[in-house]
C-alpha cells in the first residue's frame, strides 16, 4: 500500500467519528426546539423543590457521584443537610473556599464556571463561538443606546456547568443602576449549542443587570437555559418563574444597593451561563484567560485600567 493510502486509511475512521458526532449534535440542537422547553422547566422547578427526605439525599449523591462535585467546600458538608434537591444546587461554600484575587484592580470571575469566549466586542457584536457572533443589542433587550455604551468594549462569556457552585458574584464593587427580565427560549447553553444555536444567548431568557463601577458601566447577564428552574437576585428575590412575554423592567429598593467585589448578586436553579460587558478601554484581559479554561470565583479575569475610555 502507497503512503497516500495508508494516510487514507487511517483517516477514514476519526472522518466517520467526526460525521457521527456532527449527526448526534444537530439531533440533539433539533429535539430542543420541538420540546417544550418552558413546561419541561417549570416541571424541573417543582420537582427539585419537593422535600422528598431520602429520596432526595439519594439523588444528591447520585449527582455528587456522577458530576465530581466537591461537597468538602460547601457550608452544608453532607448531603443529608439539604431539605430539596435545589437546596443543594443552589449550596452556599464555606467563607475560606473562594479566595478573592487580592489585586485592586483585578476583574473577579463572578462564578465558578468554563470560559467560553472572551475579549473585544467588533463594534456591536461579541463572538459566540467559531463562526457564531451576536448583537449586542438583541443581548440587552433591544435598547441601542445601552448597547452603544459598550460599542468595542470588552465582554466575557461564562458556562456553568452542572457540577459549578451556581451562586453569581460580584467582579467588582458596583451600585445597581437598573435590572430588567428579557423573556425568550431555553435553549441547553452547553458547547454544542453554543456551537449550533445562531444567536444562542440573544434567543434565551434572561436578566440583565447594570451597575456603575469605578471602571464605567458594568452589565451582568444571567442567561437562562432549559431545566434552569429560576433565575433570583439578592435585592429582588427570585425573578423567573413567573415568565412573561414582555421585557419587564425589576424595581429597585430605595436606595439602589451597592454590592462589593465579591459579594453574592444572585443565582440559577440549575446551571448556565453569565456574560460580562465593559466599556472600551476599561480592562486588558489576563493572558492566560482563554476560551475552555476553567475559572473559580474570584479568580482574575483582567486587570482594570486606571481611566476608562469614556
Amino acid at each position: 500500500m502507497s503512503p497516500a493510502g495508508s494516510r487514507s486509511g487511517g483517516n477514514a475512521p476519526q472522518s466517520a467519528g467526526r460525521r457521527l458526532r456532527a449527526v448526534r449534535e444537530r439531533l440533539f440542537v433539533g429535539l430542543q426546539t420541538v420540546l417544550p422547553q418552558h413546561p419541561l422547566s417549570r416541571l424541573v422547578h417543582r420537582l427539585t423543590r419537593l422535600p422528598a427526605g431520602p429520596v432526595t439525599h439519594l439523588a444528591v449523591r447520585a449527582f455528587v457521584r456522577a458530576y465530581g462535585v466537591d461537597l468538602h467546600e460547601a457550608a452544608q458538608p453532607a448531603a443529608s443537610a439539604y431539605r430539596t434537591f435545589n437546596d443543594f444546587f443552589t449550596r452556599a461554600l464555606r467563607a475560606d473556599a473562594r479566595p478573592l484575587d487580592p489585586r485592586p484592580k483585578a476583574l473577579l470571575a463572578p462564578a465558578d464556571a468554563r470560559i467560553s469566549e472572551i475579549g473585544s466586542l467588533t463594534g456591536g457584536r461579541l463572538l459566540q463561538a467559531k463562526g457564531q457572533s451576536f448583537d449586542v443589542q438583541a443581548l440587552l433587550g433591544g435598547d441601542p443606546s445601552l448597547a452603544a455604551t459598550f460599542a468595542d468594549g470588552a465582554f466575557a462569556t461564562l458556562y456553568l456547568a452542572p457540577r459549578d457552585y451556581h451562586r453569581v458574584h460580584m467582579p467588582v464593587s458596583g451600585r445597581l443602576r437598573s435590572a430588567f427580565h428579557v423573556p425568550g427560549r431555553l435553549f441547553s447553553v452547553n458547547p454544542v449549542t453554543a456551537a449550533r444555536v445562531p444567536r444562542l444567548y440573544a434567543r434565551n431568557e434572561r436578566v440583565v443587570t447594570l451597575f456603575d463601577t469605578a471602571a464605567g458601566p458594568l452589565a451582568v447577564v444571567l442567561v437562562g437555559a432549559i431545566f434552569v428552574g429560576g433565575i433570583a437576585t439578592v435585592w429582588q428575590g427570585q425573578v423567573t418563574p413567573p415568565r412573561g412575554r414582555r421585557l419587564q423592567h425589576l424595581q429597585l429598593p430605595t436606595p439602589a444597593p451597592t454590592l462589593a467585589r465579591g459579594a453574592e448578586l444572585g443565582r440559577f436553579d440549575m446551571g448556565s451561563t453569565v456574560i460580562l460587558l465593559l466599556p472600551r478601554g476599561s480592562v486588558t484581559w489576563l493572558p492566560e484567560q482563554t476560551a475552555g479554561q476553567r475559572v473559580c470565583m474570584g479568580t482574575a479575569l483582567g486587570l482594570l485600567t486606571a481611566s476608562p475610555a469614556s
